[in-house]
Formats: structure tokens, C-alpha cells, sequence
């Protein structure tokens, strides 16, 4: 299929469309990234209020397991990257491959986060009313691990998002829908994956290293 099949009916080139696919792609960052900065904004609020509790608090979560997720994620955006090069260059079944590699690091990711829950669970680190432990008795605790989970929930549906995203363009880059010039989608989903990886990166120290 050549580029020109690819415009819409409403579009007068390809570039044009490339351009505004682009231009509504980053407009879709900036609303993501808003959503994110008012939970860091309520996290910092209550770091200020809890600073002592927060920081006692986040001494009951792995740090090799954030760690290795950090690493993780940060290995799956060269990936997606290499992906994208791939197809530019007319090799969809490597750029497939590429993407396989990149939904393998995100199941590793969300592996590790599955078992991090599954402890805190155990050891009674829930939020709100749900908390149990008896280690930390200070006021706050509660509330800095409904800011965790309500944080690295809202991140992980967003891993499970950009996987099916990345999952679907694997099968079309598979099936050479993008080996004659037109890469924009493949393009558009390595930016979302991107901004995954960013927020995380945010998440990384606020919620571990403190």
C-alpha cells in the first residue's frame, strides 16, 4: 500500500495529515500530563503536611523493585525507538520484533508491580481505612499509601493502554502495513510509550527515594 492510500478524505496531502496526527498527539500529551501533575501537586501537599510519615512510609516499599522497574521501562522506550527506525527503513518485521521486545519489558514491569502489591497487601499497607500495619502508627500513613496506589494504578492502566496500543501495531508492522514510507502511527504510539516511561521516572523518587 503506498503513503497516498493512507490520506483521508479530508486531508488534501499526506504530509498534512502527518502534521496535524502529530500536532493532536502532543495536544493528548499535554492533557495526560496535566492529569498527572495534579496528583504530584496533592502529593507534595501532603508531603508537606506528613513530611516525617511520608518519608517512614516509602522505607516500607522496595526500592530494588522500584529500581528494576525503572531500568525496565527505560530499556522499553529504546526499543519502541528502535521499532520506529526499523519501519522507517522499510523493515516492518523487525520493527515487529522490536515491539514484542517492548511489550515483553512492560509484562515484566507490571509482573514486579503485581508482586510489590500483593506484599503490601500482606503487610496491611493499604489505603485509607484499609490500613492495618502496625509498624507505622503516625498520622498520614494512611494517606501516603492512597496517594502510592491511586499513583502507580493510574500509571499502570496506562502501561495496559499503551500495550494494546503497541500490541496492534506489532501485527500491522508484522503485516508490512508500514514498510512504503508511512510511519506516523508508529510514531504516535512510541511518544504515548514515551510518556509512560517519563512518568514513571517521575514516580521513581517521589515515591522511593524520598
Amino acid at each position: 500500500m503506498q503513503p497516498e492510500s493512507y490520506v483521508a478524505h479530508h486531508y488534501p496531502n499526506l504530509r498534512q495529515q502527518e502534521h496535524a496526527a502529530r500536532l493532536g498527539m502532543w495536544l493528548f500529551l499535554a492533557t495526560e500530563i496535566l492529569l498527572f501533575a495534579g496528583l504530584f501537586t496533592g502529593y507534595s501537599v501532603y508531603r508537606f503536611l506528613y513530611a516525617e510519615t511520608f518519608a517512614q512510609a516509602s522505607e516500607h516499599l522496595s526500592v530494588a523493585a522500584g529500581t528494576i522497574n525503572t531500568v525496565v521501562l527505560i530499556t522499553s522506550s529504546l526499543s519502541v525507538a528502535l521499532a520506529h527506525h526499523l519501519v522507517q527503513h522499510g523493515r516492518g518485521k523487525a520493527a515487529a520484533l522490536s515491539l514484542l521486545v517492548t511489550l515483553g519489558f512492560a509484562l515484566v514491569f507490571l509482573a514486579i508491580k503485581a508482586w510489590e502489591w500483593t506484599h503490601d497487601f500482606h503487610e496491611g499497607l493499604l489505603p485509607g481505612r484499609f490500613f492495618t500495619n502496625a509498624e507505622l502508627t503516625s498520622t498520614g500513613a494512611p494517606m501516603f499509601f492512597t496517594v502510592y496506589f491511586l499513583m502507580t494504578g493510574l500509571h499502570g492502566l496506562h502501561v495496559v493502554i499503551g500495550m494494546t496500543v503497541l500490541a496492534i501495531l506489532m501485527v500491522l508492522c508484522w503485516r508490512g502495513a508500514y514498510d512504503h514510507g508511512y510511519t506516523t502511527p508508529v510514531e504516535l504510539g512510541g511518544m504515548y510509550w514515551h510518556l509512560v516511561d517519563l512518568i514513571w521516572i517521575f514516580l521513581y523518587p517521589l515515591l522511593y527515594l524520598i
